[in-house]
């Protein structure tokens, strides 16, 4: 696998979502969860998506239970609490894991491509935030305290 869109994930639907329908765009990948800390990040990523709503980016949302169990809910949950909640229109995905055996191969290349802190592939906790160029390729890993609108002027330069 050599970019971000030779992978599938399940959208929060259910259905496979290849992640070839994004070529072209700059992403921000997030592993959220809805009872963390961070989970209010959830209104920065939405106004992420709706400022470059007519750019070629896009915020995708992939729900973790891994971090002290704070997303144990079932997709519909997740989705309905996200938008009623925070009014979120950017994709979510299915609940995955991000570290460990079960990581998703997903993960398992973002996590290869920009390691963490001292070199670590692990994800430390919600809301770790990869940048994708329009190309595919990682270009930062941000940390869960970043906020959302910190990111703009590295999203800026990739669009």
């Amino acid at each position: 696998m050599t970019s971000v869109f030779d992978f599938t994930a399940a959208g929060i639907d259910g259905t496979e979502v290849p992640l070839e329908q994004f070529r072209g765009q700059a992403l921000l990948i997030v592993n959220t969860a809805s009872r963390c800390g961070h989970t209010g990040q959830y209104a920065g990523l939405e106004a992420l998506h709706e400022k470059y709503a007519d750019k070629p980016f896009q915020v995708l949302g992939f729900p973790c239970n891994q971090f002290g169990a704070q997303e144990p809910g079932r997709a519909a949950e997740i989705a309905a609490f996200c938008s009623s909640t925070y009014g979120v229109k950017f994709p979510l995905f299915d609940k995955i894991e991000v570290n460990g055996p079960g990581r998703h191969p997903l993960y398992a290349w973002l996590t290869e491509q920009k390691k963490g802190f001292l070199g670590s592939r692990d994800i430390k906790w919600n809301f770790t935030k990869f940048l994708t160029d329009r190309e595919g390729r990682v270009v930062a890993r941000y940390a869960p305290q970043v906020e959302p609108a910190a990111l703009e002027p590295d999203i800026e330069r990739l669009l």
